[in-house]
């Protein structure tokens, strides 16, 4: 397997986030994990006012965004166009929420970047990760962001061995990646285009684009 398939000219459609410049000469969609909270503060300052309106301190809401009264936000944070947060949403903060995005009741958000028409709608945590255009994660599927033994997390897959550098590094979806209810999706996972996992699945390691995963013994290409 090459690594050309976790690069993010290969994961994601930058045209489908508000977060595009951030990806500028990256390689591997981690590498802007520790610039997240930053560019938010720099980007929530130029949004125009007649589209976007702040919240709090450092949180930014599109007026078209629908948030529940119930809803927990903290900034640094973005709230895109037609996106929705739902009840008792937890926003921890150095969050964008893309165009047409659904966070659901009781999710937790932390350290991310969900491009637009992401859908989290139940029960989910999604921690230092990057979720594509349209990836989806079912009922109480979420992503563990910190190993066992609090140990730097390395990116491995079939013929694939890369250093992130990261303590905490949770998932990378690419665009159109559905993920099944109760998955857990282990540090440094990253799933590939248009693939879908199985539910209540433990995912690790690289998962080739296109794909089914029913177990990490059994992954089988989509048929055309």
């Amino acid at each position: 397997m090459s690594d050309d398939c976790i690069k993010v000219s290969e994961l994601y459609n930058l045209e489908e986030t508000i977060a595009a410049e951030l990806f500028g000469g990256v390689e591997y969609p981690w590498e802007v994990l520790p610039r997240i909270h930053d560019f938010i503060l720099e980007l929530g300052n130029r949004l125009p006012k007649d589209i976007f309106e702040e919240r709090g301190e450092n949180i930014w809401v599109a007026r078209s965004a629908r948030v529940a009264p119930s809803a927990c936000l903290n900034g640094p944070l973005i709230v895109d166009e037609d996106a929705e947060i739902r009840h008792c949403a937890f926003v921890r903060g150095s969050a964008i929420v893309g165009k047409g995005a659904v966070v659901g009741n009781s999710t937790e958000l932390k350290n991310v970047i969900l491009f637009n028409k992401v859908q989290v709608p139940h029960y989910n945590y999604v921690g230092d990760s990057i979720l594509g255009y349209k990836s989806h994660m079912g009922a109480g599927s979420i992503t563990s962001n910190v190993k066992s033994d609090k140990t730097l997390v390395v990116v491995k897959g079939e013929g694939i061995r890369l250093e992130t550098g990261l303590k905490k590094m949770g998932a990378m979806l690419g665009d159109n990646v559905e993920v099944g209810c109760n998955s857990v999706l282990n540090p440094g996972t990253v799933i590939g285009r248009n693939t879908n996992i199985y539910p209540t699945s433990m995912v690790r390691g690289v998962v080739p684009p296109g794909s089914i995963y029913k177990k990490c013994t059994e992954i089988t290409p989509k048929r055309q």
